[in-house]
């Protein structure tokens, strides 16, 4: 007892629990909350993706999501990024990046629940289940999302080389984080990472100087030195990178620690000071000596990996959709909540027209993103050409629309939303990153006018996807006409390249939405995106659409 009263029993006076003190007309927090059940775009996607048998593991990883003290350590995360750690406190070196204990928590569930393995582990629907639930849970946090995501698809690269394949798979694809700076076998779980651009480079990954030569045999190790500018999440336990050789560019694996005591001659010259993705460590790294082993054929590295860049090209659609879908949470959940000039902002006809808008184009990515996670769990031929070609095309489409769309999402809040606690500006420093991660817009246009020149079929599997939806939406017919003329000659169409992937990528967001969404968001977006009926900014609606039923849809009510 303290003058009279128990310490358990709450004050009377200036306390929250006081009403003179509470903040009026301010939201409730958006908590407590399923973050998968409330996303109905993602709900029934996975419901016609053939893997709705993952629905209440989709659900019991959303309702976890959305917890306060789990959306709390995404801001510690980011508030608390890694610090290198070059030597321990003896002198040796160590080359470590010492991660904050809500980074390791985030990593604990992700892994714990499969983000990284569930394809690999014979499920039926994997690709389309684990795309549910990574963009569900990837709205709690992103930066943690590339070590998983990078996990993941090292996977199909490393079954190029069986060997590698049976010691490494078993180990990668255990539900299980492991921080410990152990060598991979004596871990609960192991981590993948990649490391491919260099400072002279960049994308053209030809111009590396990272060199290898050969120690014995094919299944000996070989000897590599040079640097790489870009190492995302550098405490992974093997690394898939490229260096020269005498045939050209080649694939190794590389493991961090080669055993108990033993170091792999990796040195990290320093963790990069990011715009955004603050909580996932990207560090700058030298070879000095360091084994690697083969992975593919010797002077095809480019194609041993490319597996892997698929996959993760694959979560660079996933990811946006993700942080959009948040960012469309967020303001959504605001307006429903929020009154000015006498009624509700969800319920002002130039608001409604800004989340309608949000909602639309939020809806578009999820359905694409889906579309393209469900072509992974195909063994069609088919399926196949289509998303080699088609994950280019949405990876540059959905990344280039995420910056805009967050700051329009950040806007609905006003000042709440540009104050760091709203969580608004991590959304915003996030947003470009995915656009730049596995290959920038341009990069991207050139690798959809290479699928469409040297790989037969690709552009035939997008234009016929894309016309399935024509009897709804006449325009696609002759935009797939276009587009395949524009492609006859890829290199003549080099400065419109930007122009051909975005009218393909609209396109099938297009035809997508016309054969699977209600009938309002469907009409929408071909009036705004495929007839030109709207404006060039958010919000921006033509008369006839039915922004109060859009709105409605995407407001995230609580329990």
């Amino acid at each position: 007892m303290m003058g009279g009263m128990s310490l358990k029993e709450p004050m009377r006076t200036g306390t929250p629990q006081d009403p003179r003190l509470a903040a009026p007309n301010q939201p409730p927090p958006l908590a407590d909350i399923d973050l998968f059940a409330t996303n109905l775009p993602l709900v029934e996607a996975l419901d016609r993706s053939g893997a709705g048998a993952w629905k209440d593991r989709c659900v019991e990883l959303g309702t976890l999501a959305g917890k306060p003290e789990i959306l709390e350590l995404g801001t510690l995360a980011n508030d608390n990024p890694p610090v290198y750690k070059p030597f321990d406190r003896y002198g040796n070196r160590v080359d470590e990046a010492v991660y904050h204990p809500a980074y390791s928590e985030l990593m604990d569930i992700a892994c714990g629940h499969g983000l990284h393995s569930i394809p690999w582990t014979g499920a039926d629907g994997g690709h389309a289940a684990r795309g549910a639930m990574f963009m569900t849970w990837s709205q709690v946090e992103a930066g943690h999302g590339c070590p998983v995501s990078m996990t993941y698809a090292a996977v199909p690269a490393l079954r190029s080389t069986p060997a590698l394949a049976e010691h490494w798979e078993p180990l990668l694809v255990r539900n299980s984080y492991d921080g410990r700076s152990l060598p991979a076998e004596e871990k609960t779980g192991a981590l993948a990472g990649m490391a491919m651009t260099e400072k002279q480079g960049g994308s053209d990954v030809r111009a590396n100087l990272t060199t290898a030569v050969p120690l014995g045999s094919d299944s000996d190790p070989w000897l590599i030195d040079g640097h790489k500018w870009f190492c995302s999440a550098p405490m992974c336990d093997v690394f898939l990178i490229l260096a020269k050789t005498d045939a050209g560019p080649t694939c190794f694996a590389v493991p961090r620690l080669l055993g108990p005591d033993a170091r792999n001659g990796i040195r990290v010259q320093r963790l990069k000071d990011k715009l955004g993705n603050r909580s996932n460590a990207s560090s700058e790294i030298e070879f000095h000596g360091t084994h690697g082993w083969l992975v593919g054929e010797v002077g095809r590295g480019i194609q041993a990996i490319i597996e892997m860049v698929n996959h993760t090209r694959l979560d660079c659609v996933l990811g946006p959709a993700s942080g959009m879908r948040w960012a469309l949470a967020q303001a959504a959940h605001h307006a429903a909540h929020r009154s000015a000039f006498g009624r509700l902002l969800a319920e002002q006809p130039m608001m409604q027209g800004v989340l309608a808008d949000l909602a639309v184009e939020s809806e578009a990515a999820t359905v694409l993103a889906m579309r393209l996670a469900s072509a992974y769990d195909s063994d069609s031929p088919e399926e196949a050409k289509f998303r080699r070609i088609a994950t280019a095309v949405g990876k540059y489409w959905v990344c280039k629309r995420q910056p805009a769309f967050v700051a329009e999402a950040l806007e609905v809040l006003g000042g709440n939303g540009y104050a760091e606690e709203s969580g608004m500006p991590r959304l915003y420093r996030e947003a470009p990153l995915n656009g730049i991660w596995e290959g920038s817009g341009n990069v991207m246009c050139l690798d959809v006018l290479r699928a469409a020149a040297r790989e037969e079929g690709t552009l035939d599997a997008l234009l016929a996807e894309i016309r399935l939806g024509a009897e709804a939406v006449p325009e696609l017919t002759s935009l797939t006409n276009d587009a395949a003329v524009a492609l006859e000659d890829p290199a003549a169409a080099q400065p419109q390249a930007r122009m051909i992937v975005e009218r393909l990528a609209i396109g099938l967001q297009a035809s997508l939405l016309a054969r699977f969404a209600p009938q309002e968001v469907s009409d929408a977006f071909v009036a705004t995106r495929v007839r030109g009926e709207g404006g060039r900014a958010f919000g921006a609606v033509p008369a006839g659409v039915d922004t109060a039923r859009l709105t409605a849809r995407a407001i995230p009510h609580l329990g």
